[in-house]
């Protein structure tokens, strides 16, 4: 009858569901049995009356045959009363009867006790364990039925229960809850048909603990909770079937239904339902009105009748009943119900009526039950253990009392045995024993065997308990046998000597056995210490100090040594000698890692003396820091073994900081100054594994683990006691057992109270957790900040490690974060990023803090999204798949946690979270028995995080509190004593996943994940700092989070739009990360790429040659993985363009990206569908790209480059190329279209012109065939662009044409030379060309041959009146005549036709048809003929001379060329550059052709050149050179570029000098232009690799140029350009960055030395001298030159600074003396009080002043000042010490090879102003005034001393590093003034120092003040920008 009552969920009972899935099953098996419940139906029906008359009288409970009705047992047939047992009281076992509890004298002493109003302590202890018995998990719960009211008689009295009841029974009852479960009086019992009725839990609790239930919106857990939801939502369908009463009330009320209200029904007409859980007793309710239904017979199925249909019945008249068409069966399918209604025929004659009621649409709010908003965490997790079996440990068990007796006899007899065979050899009986033996020394001791047989008994009996009971003397006895070994141990000399040979370590190893003898000598004596025992003789500090020796010897000797050999280098003989004897030496190892072990153990059971406590602790952080071989083969013991040895060690510190605070700080402090002996290597540093796999440093586990054992309590019972036993010797009294016993100075004393007295309950925890925890946060806190102030002064490549170090110590707590083992690791983390946001907050800080802090940052941030990402997945998983009640429950926690919704005092509840941990830990204490220091961490922030839940807690809530209370007491006892929560209570076995997932949980609810967003702002800000390497940091930050977490990419994220503003950064390091950052979002959330894109492509034209790279790579990743013909188009286009990029490096990866996103991907041979769409989709866009750029030049030098015999892929590619031909033939006859997308035929011949010159042998006879019909429209000009594309063709392709098509070659000839008339140049030059090379196809060049003769004959008419004067017409003939004959005397070789010329020419006699036609265009070409006809006839010269070079030096031919450059005319200079640079350029093509097919010879060097005509080309370029050079420095358009590349192809050739040619290619280096100035590059670099030393003697002269060029051709003569500041020198400057660094300090020391002048013959008539803006130029190159490293840079600042010391001393002082006429007398007048000098602007200038000579000197002055002004500028860019003593250094310190790193904030912007208004000097004699003064306050001035705070301000190198500030030079002595010091001038005697003058006064603290003279002049000392 009694029954456990599961907690109903979703509004449903659960025992509902059980019967009703009962009674379908009974249903099924007992056919008969449905009649059976039918008939008892009936028959309860009869006797309703009677029985409802009769509970009313009833007041006993009922019987059996009385409740049989009401129980689910009426469906057992035959029924029997024996199958139930009668009800008994408790669980398991029958309950006790108090006779055997509780003697009767006791009992009625109690009820004495209970009558007394004072309590005792005896009373409470009673109740306390009577309340014990009667908790809910001790008994069992009982869930009665409501039995019917009875109506009490007026005037009856009832007896209550507590009458007669004795004292301490009526204490028991007032002061105990006891939980049952009944229907609540006032709940609506109303049946329903689809589900049984539903009995709530009903809790009598205490007045305290009563509060309304509030109701909750219910949270479901849809994966865990759905196959129950669809159970219990299935409806069911219940026949009722009447009473006859009903069936007659229904025959004679049914009309009047019809038309009239129908009245309710009373009770006993309410329908019955065939179920046997509605035989149950109801309580008296309303009850609901149900359909009449008719009854069938018994013996009859139940039929439906089709009736006819009537008029529907509304709903109102059936109050609450609907009738219902359809019902669902359970295979699913809808049954049609029509509609009954009830005939007015008698009753005999109605047919059967059955009706199928559904439940009503309604909702009751009393059918349904609260659930919380997330499920409650299992109930059955943890109970609470028995306490009537705890006792006498070895009386508790039968078994373990016997193998403690067992044990305990082993023990006994081993040492009879052993003190037996000691008192023989005494006694000389025996002369050896396997037990004892005589030392050398005679001294009896054990054997090593005795040893480990006795230390095993020992710790045995120590762990059963029974050790205790072995005599005293005998321990001594043993302790005594112990030593003789270890004396003898600690005699031997064994300390390893790198010296020793092989003999020596033989010796040695003999040794080996008495050492390891005495170590087990010493774990015996040792092991009986740790017994517990009480008597003092058994702790000798004399085998305490001899085992502590015998270790320290044998770990400083042996141990360390061993681990620090290694099988190479200087100890590799005696790493060999060692590993002989391996197998002893390990078990040497063993033997001192279990007695340093044993006395691990040893620290927290006795108390040590300091001196050993200090050794111990010396020893252990010795062998932390010891550094251990990495791999086996250089380890002679193996890696292992020493780690073993290390984990101990770690082990004694966490005991020694956990038991002794106050040497803890000490501890700290000597573990942090000695991680300087770490390795900075993250592989080999990472030696500790972890428990869920990987590994981190061993000082990280040491750290997290003496921060842990922080958090525990130190055990002080024994300081209590020894106080306690003091006191009471000092009172001449002995302490009795009262008084040693614990005084607790707490007030909670059982949960109870704690539940009333819950307030105080949580305040005794505060104080107990929050000191506790707070020194751990104290010690994490010293830790980090130990090492971050330490990583902030050093650098990773620094000779200081902390940098390094606190990397890895955060990727070693991070790594550990998700462990619940080590719970410290997000304490330190969260000190760390504190620490971190300090640094990014502090505007002062300088970038390298700022970078290490956002460094940090972003591996904690990665960290937390990792964790966060791992729990959303873990969850996901727990909550589809885990049938675990837990695992779901965290899984749903987990969840709210992340969405931020989560109450505290769920994860803080006593079945929570931190209980999973803990109960997790605990249960692996035996395999790790460190995790205590996790234990004690986590129970104590669980305590000091109850306060603040608590104190959020809501007043009202008293259960709530109650429950803190409870919670706070429990954790209080677990923290007192951490044995407590597994001695009172136990918990289910936990899962490793599930106490991640607890622990991760806890992690999400702390600080340091809960500032996940606050880290990200910090990114973000970061992005837009002004420090450049900031933001390249924070982006490289980001990418780091984005790995871990994409998320933060989706929404509207800022992220995106700081991203893409980085890209255009003015670093190329911040735009360099900005596209790796790119490429990570686009690849994490590919929808991005549409936006991001654009931003890639524009980087193809950075600045930075890695940023161009990397785009480059990046956009070829987006071409492969998008479709968009747009976007690729885009793509390859700017890919295309990088081909003429300056850079060799990215013009060759932009070619092998082309050939990776354009050819390889159609390499395999494929005749799918598929592939031929690709394949169409491809050409389409390789026209379209061909297109839109002017890309048709690059495309084919592309396609050169790819298809050319040396590529590694050529027969690929070819074959490749050949399918893109055949397919672009397809579109050749398409219209034009709007479609950008859409290629036309035009836009196809484009692209396949460029293939043919490619490689013609892509093309067959057949496809050319298909072009034949353009050709018939090239001499009607419809499309010129068609007509050329087709003719290129056919000139590339058709020698590749056999003759077998004579005939369509010769049409195609027909129809091209009638075009030859019409057609404009540069289609000629094609036409002509396709005309000849069909003619030499055909075998038939006289065609041709009379073509050109006849239009060379016309020329010679023409010559005839050409004295006459020429008009319009002839001249236009001439002009096409003289182009045909030009373009026949390139493309054709007429020599075999000379008989027909020579019959066009009788008056020629020469041999040569070229020559012919250069005599005969000659005379048009003279000075005397017009432009007009000049410029045809030298086009037709040059033309003729391209095919025949000999031609260039006939003599008329140069006669024309000299007087053409003679007169400088532009048209006519191009003409004749022209044809020089077609001869140059097919001269350079066939030097190269000729080399690559010649043999392998060695080429003679004295030769320049290879072809036939070299000779030409030399003497041609030697005779123009001039002009050419002339031509390229003149100007900067398209005229300019014609000469450039003529000088370029000279270059490449060699023709000439290089010095002939490198001054003037550095001089176009700094043209504006950027085709001229990269060309210019390209072949000075060239020139610079092999002839370095040559033209290193003309950087001076090719700087004056560039600076002449600039001021005549560019009229900029300003030595950088604006907006970014840049040199105009600058690609001078990168070509000398491959020389070497001497070289290079040369060269920049030769243009630092241009900068000199001579003061007396400096011109100065001009409005600004030219060697004043010569200055400027030089000086403004130097100020913005990318050094390349800091020697260069030193070079040049000294070089500068020994100008100005130098020339700058004698013009000041002529400016003294000759402008402002200052003389020595005058000093003292002039010389204010004070012994303050007088400023300069106060100096009068005289009236006399010559101003030549006053402009001589302010020029000289001008330039002085600006060079000061760059010395000053480069020392505050680059951070230099102002100092010039680091330049004096003798030899190049390593650090000058560094490159210089630039100050972030520190622009040219004021630099470039202070130039400008020194600049100005010369405009007015006022400006001359000013700029004359300023300088001699900067020559007698020194205004960059500084003292005090501003020193300390500025001590920082190059790296950000701080610097020790060095001493002034010699030439910089300080006079005691408050301006600053004085210059020494260089004629003022230095040998001895000056006396200060009596009225001198010390000069004052502080920054020296301006004066007004230094702001106007501009020669500032101080940047205030910086």
């Amino acid at each position: 009858m009694a029954h456990s009552q599961p907690f109903p969920q979703n509004g449903v009972s659960p025992h509902s569901m059980q019967e009703h899935e009962q009674q379908q099953q009974q249903q099924q098996q007992y056919p008969y049995q449905q009649q059976y419940q039918q008939t008892q139906a009936l028959a309860l029906e009869q006797f309703s009356d009677v029985e409802s008359h009769e509970r009313q009288l009833r007041t006993r409970p009922f019987s059996l045959e009385e409740a049989l009705p009401y129980t689910p047992f009426t469906s057992v047939l035959p029924f029997d009363s024996e199958i139930l047992s009668n009800p008994t009281i408790g669980t398991k076992s029958f309950a006790p009867s108090l006779a055997s509890l509780v003697s009767r004298d006791d009992y009625n002493a109690l009820n004495q006790e209970a009558e007394n109003p004072s309590q005792s302590r005896r009373l409470d202890s009673s109740l306390e364990y009577v309340q014990h018995l009667l908790k809910p998990e001790k008994i069992t719960k009982f869930e009665f039925k409501t039995a019917p009211k009875s109506t009490t008689v007026p005037g009856t009295s009832f007896k209550s229960l507590l009458d007669g009841t004795p004292p301490f029974a009526k204490m028991v009852y007032d002061g105990t809850s006891v939980i049952f479960g009944c229907p609540s009086a006032d709940t609506s019992m109303k049946p329903l048909s689809n589900s049984s009725s539903m009995s709530p839990m009903v809790t009598h609790r205490s007045p305290s603990q009563r509060k309304p239930d509030m109701p909750k919106v219910v949270k479901h857990n849809p994966a865990a909770i759905n196959a129950q939801a669809v159970m219990k939502n299935k409806s069911r369908i219940e026949i009722h079937i009447p009473s006859q009463r009903q069936r007659d009330a229904a025959s004679t009320t049914f009309a009047p239904q019809l038309n009239n209200n129908t009245p309710r029904l009373t009770p006993q007409s309410q329908p019955q339902t065939v179920s046997p859980a509605d035989l149950m007793v109801r309580p008296q309710v309303s009850p609901v009105p149900a359909p009449k239904i008719g009854r069938a017979p018994l013996s009859q199925p139940p039929k439906i009748l089709p009736q006819t249909p009537q008029p529907a019945i509304p709903s109102s008249s059936l109050d609450g009943t609907q009738m219902v068409d359809k019902i669902e069966t359970p295979q699913g399918r809808s049954v049609s119900i029509p509609q009954v209604s009830p005939s007015p025929t008698p009753s005999s004659q109605k047919p059967v009526e059955i009706r199928i009621e559904l439940p009503k649409a309604l909702f009751n709010r009393d059918e349904f039950a609260v659930v919380p908003d997330s499920p409650d965490a299992p109930v059955d997790l943890s109970t609470k253990r028995d306490r009537g079996a705890t006792g006498d440990p070895l009386a508790a068990d039968l078994n373990q009392r016997e193998r403690a007796g067992i044990i305990f006899g082993e023990l006994r007899r081993c040492l009879q045995e052993i003190f037996m065979a000691q008192d023989q050899i005494l006694s000389q009986q025996i002369h050896s024993s396997p037990f004892v033996y005589l030392t050398a020394e005679q001294e009896l001791t054990m054997t090593s065997g005795a040893h480990d047989k006795v230390q095993k008994l020992l710790q045995r009996a120590i762990e059963v308990g029974c050790f205790g009971q072995i005599p005293l003397d005998g321990l001594i006895r043993l302790q005594n046998l112990s030593e003789g070994s270890l004396k003898y141990a600690d005699s031997l000399e064994f300390r390893i000597n790198e010296d020793w040979g092989e003999t020596d370590v033989g010796l040695w190893a003999q040794q080996i056995l008495d050492i390891e003898r005495g170590l087990k000598a010493a774990r015996t004596a040792l092991r009986v210490m740790c017994g517990g025992r009480e008597e003092k003789q058994l702790y000798s500090e004399n085998l305490i100090q001899l085992s502590l020796n015998l270790f320290r010897n044998v770990m400083e000797g042996i141990i360390v040594p061993i681990a620090e050999l290694r099988s190479t280098g200087p100890t590799a003989s005696l790493f060999h000698s060692l590993a002989t004897h391996k197998k002893a030496i390990v078990t040497l190892f063993a033997s001192s890692q279990k007695l340093f072990a044993l006395m691990s153990d040893l620290i927290g059971s006795i108390d040590l003396s300091e001196t050993v406590v200090n050794t111990l602790e010396f020893l252990s952080s010795r062998l932390m820091f010891v550094e251990n071989a990495y791999t086996e083969k250089d380890s002679v013991v193996g890696v292992s073994k020493f780690d073993g040895l290390r984990l101990v060690a770690m082990h004694m510190l966490s005991q020694i900081f956990l038991m002794n605070p106050a040497q803890r700080e000490g501890i700290l402090s000597d573990i942090l100054t000695s991680l300087e002996k770490l390795p900075v290597g993250k592989q080999k540093a990472r030696q500790f594994k972890l428990s869920g796999g990987g590994s981190i440093q061993p000082i990280s586990a040491l750290i997290m683990r003496l921060i842990q054992a922080s958090a525990g309590k130190v055990d002080d019972t024994k300081d209590e006691f020894r106080s306690q036993i003091m006191q009471s010797i000092q009172n001449d009294a002995a302490p009795t057992s009262a008084q040693i016993h614990k005084k607790s100075r707490f007030t909670i004393r059982t949960e109870d109270h704690a539940a009333i007295e819950h307030e105080v309950a949580v305040q005794e925890l505060q104080d107990l957790a929050k000191n506790l925890f707070d020194g751990s946060c104290r010690y994490a806190h010293y830790v980090v900040n130990f090492i971050v102030k330490r990583a902030l002064k050093s650098t990773k490549t620094g000779d200081t490690p902390y940098r390094n170090l606190l990397d890895l110590f955060v990727e070693d707590f991070t790594t550990c974060l998700d462990s619940p083992d080590w719970p410290a690791a997000e304490l330190l983390l969260r000190l760390t990023m504190y620490l971190m946001f300090q640094q990014i907050d502090a505007e002062k800080n300088a970038a390298p803090a700022r970078n290490m802090a956002l460094e940090l940052l972003g591996v904690m941030a990665a960290s937390i999204s990792r964790l966060r990402s791992h729990v959303r997945k873990t969850a996901s998983s727990f909550e589809g798949s885990d049938s675990d009640e837990l695992g779901r429950w965290l899984a749903d926690l987990s969840l709210t946690i992340l969405e931020g919704t989560a109450p505290l005092e769920k994860i803080l509840k006593w079945d929570g979270p931190y209980r999973i941990v803990v109960e997790f830990l605990q249960d692996r204490l035996n395999e790790d028995g460190h995790l205590y220091s996790a234990i004690s961490y986590l129970v104590t922030d669980w305590g000091s995080q109850i306060w603040a839940a608590y104190d959020s807690a809501l007043d009202d809530d008293s259960a709530e509190h109650a429950e803190f209370g409870r919670t706070a007491y429990r954790l209080r006892n677990m923290i007192e004593d951490s044995k407590w929560l597994s001695r009172e209570w136990r918990f289910k076995s936990v899962a490793s996943g599930h106490a991640k997932l607890s622990h991760a949980i806890l992690l999400l609810r702390s600080s340091f994940c809960t500032a996940f967003r606050n880290i990200l702002n910090v990114l973000m800000g970061s992005m837009t700092t002004d420090q450049a390497t900031v933001r390249s940091r924070s982006l490289k930050s980001v990418n780091q989070v984005l790995e871990t977490d994409p998320t933060i990419l989706d929404g509207d994220s800022v992220f995106i739009d700081l991203i893409l503003q980085c890209s255009s950064d003015s670093s190329p390091q911040v735009r360099d990360s900005a596209l790796g950052l790119i490429g990570k979002c686009i690849s994490m959330r590919p929808k991005l790429e549409e936006r991001m894109t654009p931003t890639v492509i524009q980087r193809f034209i950075d600045s930075g040659v890695g940023v161009r790279k990397r785009a480059m790579k990046l956009a070829k990743d987006i071409y492969l993985g998008n479709e968009n013909k747009v976007v690729r188009s885009n793509i390859a286009n700017g890919l295309l363009h990088r081909m003429q990029d300056p850079d060799e490096g990215v013009r060759e990866l932009a070619r092998q990206m082309i050939e990776e996103i354009w050819i390889s991907p159609f390499y395999k041979e494929d005749d799918s569908v598929s592939f031929k769409q690709s394949l169409t989709d491809h050409v389409a866009l390789m026209v379209q790209t061909a297109k839109q750029g002017n890309t048709a030049l690059i495309l084919d030098k592309v396609f050169q480059t790819i298809l050319a015999p040396e590529s590694k892929m050529c027969e690929a590619n070819t074959r490749v190329c050949t399918k893109l031909v055949a397919n672009m033939f397809d579109l050749v006859d398409n219209p034009e279209s709007d479609d950008p997308s859409v290629p036309s035929g035009k836009d196809a011949l484009q692209v396949l012109m460029i293939f043919a010159k490619a490689d013609p042998k892509l093309f067959t006879f057949e496809q050319i065939r298909l072009l034949k019909p353009h050709i018939a429209s090239v001499s009607t000009s419809e499309d010129l662009v068609v007509s050329r594309a087709v003719v290129v063709i056919y000139r590339r392709v058709l020698p590749q044409i056999s003759s077998i098509h004579s005939q369509f070659l010769s049409e195609i000839r027909t129809n091209l030379m009638p075009a030859t008339a019409k057609i404009t140049r540069t289609l000629l030059d094609d036409v002509t060309a396709c005309i000849w090379i069909i003619s030499g196809l055909l075998n038939n060049t006289e065609p041709v041959a009379r073509l050109i003769s006849s239009s060379l004959a016309g020329i010679q008419k023409i010559r005839g009146i050409l004295a006459k004067g020429l008009d319009q017409k002839t001249t236009r003939q001439f002009d096409r005549y003289s182009l045909i004959v030009g373009m026949g005397g390139k493309h054709c070789q007429l020599d075999s036709h000379r008989d027909l010329f020579q019959g066009k020419f009788p008056n020629w006699k020469g041999d040569s048809v070229s020559k012919l036609m250069v005599d005969v265009i000659c005379p048009f070409a003279h000075a005397a003929q017009s432009v007009d006809i000049r410029r045809p006839a030298l086009d037709a010269i040059g033309l003729i001379c391209q095919s025949n070079p000999r031609n260039f030096v006939s003599e008329n031919v140069i006669s024309v060329f000299e007087q053409v450059f003679k007169e400088q005319t532009m048209i006519l200079e191009s003409m004749i550059l022209r044809s020089f640079r077609e001869f140059l350029f097919a001269e350079e093509q066939r030097s190269n052709q000729s080399s690559a097919n010649a043999a392998k010879e060695k080429k003679d060097l004295k030769v320049m050149g290879s072809t036939s005509f070299d000779d030409v080309a030399s003497a041609t370029t030697q005779r123009f050179l001039t002009a050419i050079t002339r031509i390229a420095l003149a100007s900067q358009d398209d005229h300019a570029f014609l000469a450039v590349e003529i000088l370029a192809s000279i270059n490449r050739q060699g023709l000439v000098h290089p010095k002939e040619t490198g001054v003037t290619l550095i001089t176009l280096e700094t043209c504006p232009v950027t085709r001229i100035s990269e060309l210019a590059y390209h072949e000075h670099r060239a020139l610079h690799e092999k002839y370095e030393s040559v033209l290193e003697r003309e950087y001076a002269k090719a700087v004056q140029s560039a600076f002449q060029y600039q001021r005549e051709v560019v009229q900029d003569c300003r030595g950088a350009t604006e907006a970014p500041f840049t040199s105009k020198l600058h690609l001078l400057v990168e070509i000398l960055k491959i020389s070497k660094s001497k070289n290079r300090v040369r060269c920049l020391e030769k243009i630092v030395g241009q900068l000199e002048f001579e003061p007396s013959a400096l011109d100065a008539s001009q409005q600004l001298p030219s060697h004043v803006a010569y200055s400027r130029f030089l000086l403004e190159n130097l100020a913005f030159f990318e050094y390349v490293s800091v020697g260069d840079l030193q070079a040049v600042v000294s070089a500068l600074e020994k100008l100005v010391t130098g020339t700058g001393a004698g013009i000041a002082q002529t400016i003294e003396s000759e402008i402002f006429q200052v003389r020595m007398d005058q000093d003292t007048t002039l010389q204010p009080p004070g012994g303050v000098e007088a400023p300069s602007m106060a100096l009068p200038v005289s009236e006399s002043v010559n101003m030549a000579r006053f402009r001589q000197l302010t020029a000289g002055s001008m330039i002085l000042s600006a060079t000061w002004e760059v010395r000053s500028f480069l020392r505050r860019l680059y951070n230099l010490n102002s100092s010039r003593r680091e330049i004096k250094s003798k030899g190049p310190p390593k650090d000058l090879t560094k490159p210089p790193v630039k100050v972030q904030g520190v622009t040219g912007d004021k630099f470039w102003d202070d130039i400008s208004l020194i600049m100005s000097g010369l405009d007015t004699p006022e400006r001359m005034t000013q700029q004359c003064k300023a300088f001699l306050d900067l020559m007698n001035v020194d205004s960059e001393v500084k003292i005090g705070e501003e020193e300390e301000e500025g001590d920082f190198d190059a790296d950000g590093e701080p610097q020790t500030p060095e001493a002034a030079d010699d030439n910089d002595e300080a006079t005691l003034d408050a301006r600053g010091r004085k210059r020494k001038a260089v004629n003022t005697p230095g040998s001895r120092k000056k006396r200060a003058r009596s009225n001198s006064r010390p000069r004052p603290r502080g920054r020296p003040k301006k004066n007004l003279s230094a702001e106007t002049g501009g020669a500032h000392m101080e940047d205030d920008d910086f």
